[in-house]
C-alpha cells in the first residue's frame, strides 16, 4: 500500500518542481518572516527581544502552512478542474493510497518550509546576539513538534482541498486558513495568560510556546513536548481520514 502511495507523491513532486512559480512565491513567503525580524532586531538594538520572538514563533507557523500551500490546491481542486482526478480515481488504488500520496507530497514541501525558516531565523537571531539555549533541545523540538505540524498543516490543507471544486476556489480557501496560525499566535503574543498549561499540547498554539521558550532558555518539558507530538500526529491522521471518506463521495469527485 505505501509504495503505490509514493508512487503518487513522487508523481506530485515532479509535477511540482516543474513550474517554478509557485516554488519562488512559497520563498518570498518563507524569507519575508527572517527578513522583518532581522529588520526589527537591527532598529531595536540592545533592547528587550520578547518582540521579536513572538514575531519569529508567529512566522515559523505560518510557514508550516504556506510551504504546502501552492502544491495543495492543485493536487486535488486542481486535478478535478483539469478531469484528471476520475481517471485517477479508477486506477487499482484505494481512496486511502491516493489520499496519503498526495498528502506525503504536500507534507514535503510543508516540512522543508519548517526547517528552512527555523535555520534562517536561527541566523537572524545569531546576528542580533540573541543566545539559543541548547541546540539539543531545538533538535527534539524541530522532531517531536515542528515536523509533525508541518504533516497537520499538509493534512488540513489536503482536505480544504478535497471540497474546493476549482484552483481558484481552493487559492481563495487555503489563503483564509493561513490567518488561523497568525490569529493564534498574535492572540499568545499579546494575551500571554489567557491561557491555562494545557496550551501547550494543543497543536499550533503548543508549537508556539515551546519555540518561545527554547529562545527564552525556560525550563524544557520533555513530556509536554512529547504529548505535543502525539496530539499533532492524532490530529494529522483524523484530518487524512476524513479527507479519504470524502473521496468516495460523488459529489466531491465529479465537484458537482
Amino acid at each position: 500500500m505505501l509504495v503505490k502511495s509514493v508512487t503518487v507523491a513522487r508523481k506530485e513532486l515532479l509535477d511540482s518542481l516543474r513550474d517554478t512559480r509557485p516554488l519562488l512565491s512559497s520563498v518570498f513567503y518563507i524569507l519575508m518572516g527572517p527578513g522583518l525580524v532581522f529588520m526589527l532586531s537591527v532598529t531595536r538594538a540592545g533592547s528587550d527581544s520578547s518582540v521579536i520572538t513572538g514575531m519569529m514563533s508567529i512566522f515559523v507557523l505560518l510557514s508550516a502552512f504556506v510551504g504546502g500551500m501552492n502544491v495543495s490546491m492543485d493536487v486535488l481542486a486542481g486535478e478535478r478542474e483539469r478531469r484528471s482526478l476520475l481517471p485517477l480515481l479508477m486506477t487499482p488504488l484505494t481512496r486511502w493510497q491516493v489520499t496519503l500520496g498526495k498528502w506525503i507530497a504536500i507534507a514535503c514541501f510543508s516540512t522543508v518550509s519548517v526547517l528552512f525558516n527555523l535555520a534562517a531565523f536561527a541566523l537572524v537571531l545569531t546576528s542580533a546576539h540573541i543566545t539559543m539555549h541548547g541546540w539539543h533541545r531545538a533538535a527534539v523540538l524541530v522532531l517531536s513538534d515542528f515536523i509533525p505540524l508541518a504533516m497537520l498543516a499538509a493534512a488540513l490543507e489536503l482536505g480544504m482541498s478535497t471540497v474546493c471544486r476549482t484552483t481558484k476556489e481552493a487559492h481563495t480557501w487555503l489563503s483564509m486558513a493561513v490567518f488561523i496560525p497568525m490569529g493564534l499566535g498574535m492572540f499568545l503574543v499579546f494575551f500571554p495568560r489567557a491561557a491555562g498549561w494545557w496550551i501547550r499540547i494543543v497543536p499550533v498554539a503548543g508549537q508556539q510556546k515551546q519555540l518561545e521558550e527554547w529562545v527564552r532558555g525556560d525550563i524544557f518539558s520533555g513530556t509536554h513536548a512529547l504529548l505535543l507530538g502525539v496530539m499533532t500526529v492524532a490530529l494529522t491522521a483524523v484530518a487524512l481520514r476524513i479527507a479519504s471518506k470524502l473521496l468516495e463521495r460523488d459529489d466531491v469527485v465529479y465537484g458537482n
